[in-house]
């Protein structure tokens, strides 16, 4: 099985654990168990939870005394058990605590599998700017599989989507060991001072102008994605209470109008090299966030009948949302930082991303939905929402481009000008 194809299987698995659940969780917690919306952004406000410390922390580990694909692996087989144990559970608080536990599991597995995928890619002699992004359009793939599965066999309102999830999870923890040795980079014997000796050399990143900056966007960013994660899927679904829409599809199957997102994110995952090459790095990020303007604005003219080309239309600008910062975050970590704190400093991405932005994005959109979106009859003002969360992306796109002024290095630079685009050179070029 040659490199290229492994790492297209672990980026398939990855994102078709979180495919399972992520999007329909809304769905099971309120159309199947009725608990209310502040108690369902503090379920959210897990991901933040466990992504503030998580991916630090095995990123330490894993640059320090781990094999990264070793701990990836134990990641996931732990995440399986407590997937499995979710749907016993019958009350909200106790349903906070098991899934907080499984994403402090998941979570590390992000920054994981970037720091696993880029090393196989070097140690083979590719190209990570070339060859990443195409592989990485398969985690995306993996993520419309798990949504369709989920909604075909009518399961996104039902507990059988943690047990799928589940079985994903183990199968690919029993994968991970046969994935690419990653090795630790940082010596601890040649560490000189305290910082060094803990591992946490990556967190001096945040006294750099350019990635305290970037690291602060990260998280205001990651609060706007964390938005529709959580809210997309039951928004469609409170449409079956609207007579004129009742049993159109994007009422019956949202799960599957929304994956239309994941297709999205294929083209412009592979679009990234072309857009960083000629715009830089600095306008690809504006961009993500002038689509999350749109992902949010058309959301709140949508509906599912005359209105269903704006949810679709809001479905493909989310790929551009979406990848344009994750992916070329993590590029831009990746030629920022010196190889033996990478995976530490992919950790902190991650943990300004999926951390601190989701666990405010989570709690402050829940508290606001409760406190100033929820009628009298308990339905919820979905135009006044989206036009909320609109508002707040417009807000970060006006700002950005005054506050962060870094051009990209030679590093960055280079590794731009020598992709090629991936049509050319992606999947089909040997190892």
């Amino acid at each position: 099985m040659s490199i290229k194809f492994r790492l297209i299987v672990m980026n398939f698995l990855q994102f078709f654990i979180w495919g399972a659940w992520l999007l329909t969780v809304g769905a099971y917690w309120f159309q199947n168990k009725g608990w209310s919306g502040a108690q369902f952004g503090a379920i959210f406000s897990t991901m933040g939870i466990s992504a503030i410390f998580m991916p630090a922390l095995t990123g330490i580990i894993a640059d320090k005394y781990i094999n990264a694909e070793k701990l990836y692996g134990i990641m996931h087989i732990l995440g399986a058990i407590t997937l499995f144990c979710i749907p016993m559970v019958n009350n909200p608080t106790t349903f906070f605590w098991v899934i907080l536990l499984n994403m402090i599991f998941y979570m590390p597995t992000l920054s994981l599998s970037i720091t696993v995928g880029y090393s196989a890619l070097k140690s083979g002699g590719g190209d990570v700017v070339k060859d990443y992004p195409p592989i990485r359009t398969f985690g995306t793939v993996g993520f419309i599989a798990a949504l369709w599965t989920v909604s075909l066999t009518h399961n996104e309102t039902s507990a059988n989507q943690f047990y799928i999830a589940s079985a994903v999870a183990l199968a690919l923890g029993i994968f991970s060991f046969s994935l690419p040795k990653c090795p630790p980079l940082l010596n601890s014997g040649e560490s000189k001072s305290l910082t060094e000796k803990l591992g946490l050399k990556a967190f001096t990143l945040f006294g750099t102008p350019k990635f305290a900056i970037f690291f602060g966007f990260s998280l205001l960013l990651g609060a706007a994605l964390q938005l529709t994660n959580a809210y997309g899927d039951t928004f469609l679904h409170d449409f079956q209470n609207v007579p004129a829409y009742k049993g159109m599809l994007a009422v019956t199957h949202p799960a599957i109008i929304m994956s239309i997102s994941q297709f999205s994110e294929t083209a412009f995952i592979l679009a990234i090299p072309f857009f960083l090459r000629r715009f830089g790095i600095k306008y690809v990020m504006l961009f993500s966030m002038l689509a999350w303007v749109l992902r949010f604005g058309l959301f709140a003219f949508g509906n599912p009948g005359d209105g269903l080309w704006m949810i679709i239309l809001s479905c493909i600008v989310y790929g551009m949302a979406f990848d344009f910062f994750n992916i070329s975050g993590s590029l831009f970590v990746e030629t920022q930082t010196t190889p033996e704190i990478r995976g530490s400093a992919q950790g902190l991405f991650m943990m300004m991303v999926n951390g601190f932005g989701a666990f405010f994005g989570s709690i402050i959109s829940g508290w606001s939905i409760d406190h100033f979106f929820t009628l009298a009859d308990h339905s919820k003002n979905w135009h006044g929402i989206w036009l909320a969360f609109a508002g707040y992306a417009l807000t970060i796109a006006i700002i950005f481009p005054f506050v962060f002024r870094y051009k990209h290095n030679s590093a960055l630079a280079d590794a731009i000008k020598h992709a090629h685009p991936p049509m050319k050179g992606g999947l089909d070029s040997p190892l």
